[in-house]
């Protein structure tokens, strides 16, 4: 048998539930609010749309699962990372939304791109690498003394672009050295070398 101190009536929709159905709300005497959290739920969602703001859908999630707002899937715990302050202790996207939106934030603020200018360079690049031209174009390149943003290339041409240092004249003298072009350097000044012509 069910004791009145264990239930209460909902002021919105005036069925008897138990007190554990009403979030709490410190500055009414019983502690608790007037309306049930099935129908403060329902007022607010009806709220937000009229306004005209994104709803969550109404999606029975299963136990140890979440719906993710960013791609509308519901997935299981295990697809999530942790967030302490978060009332479920998940956070509000899943990993592969996180992974997603952290590309496309990463190109926006360190080369001023976004995934469309960078798929636009790919495909004015035929897909290839413009140095190897045998390797997917993936990497985007940019000088790093101005900033500008050059291409995109495959990871080792971009790697080995770094590895000389963005500069023209050690690339010159590898491609002169792949070419068996043996060079004496001419000592023009301290620490400054000429190449043969």
């Amino acid at each position: 048998m069910v004791s009145e101190e264990d239930v209460k009536c909902c002021a919105r929709c005036g069925e008897y539930k138990p007190r554990t159905a009403f979030a709490r709300r410190r500055s009414n005497l019983d502690g608790l609010q007037r309306h049930c959290r099935d129908c403060a739920s329902d007022y607010h969602r009806t709220r937000q749309e009229n306004l005209g703001r994104k709803v969550r859908p109404k999606i029975e999630v299963p136990d140890g699962h979440k719906l993710c707002l960013r791609c509308g899937e519901v997935k299981p715990w295990s697809e999530w990372h942790r967030n302490a302050s978060a009332s479920d202790g998940l956070s509000t996207r899943c990993k592969s939304c996180r992974a997603a939106q952290g590309r496309a934030d990463h190109l926006k603020r360190h080369y001023g791109l976004t995934e469309a200018d960078r798929d636009a360079m790919i495909a004015g690049q035929k897909g290839l690498c413009v140095i190897c031209l045998k390797a997917p174009a993936v990497h985007v390149d940019h000088c790093h003394r101005t900033g500008k943003v050059r291409g995109v290339l495959c990871f080792n041409c971009n790697s080995a672009i770094g590895k000389l240092g963005d500069d023209p004249d050690a690339i010159r003298r590898a491609a002169a050295y792949l070419e068996g072009t043996s060079w004496k350097p001419t000592l023009v000044a301290p620490g400054v070398y000429q190449l043969p012509s």
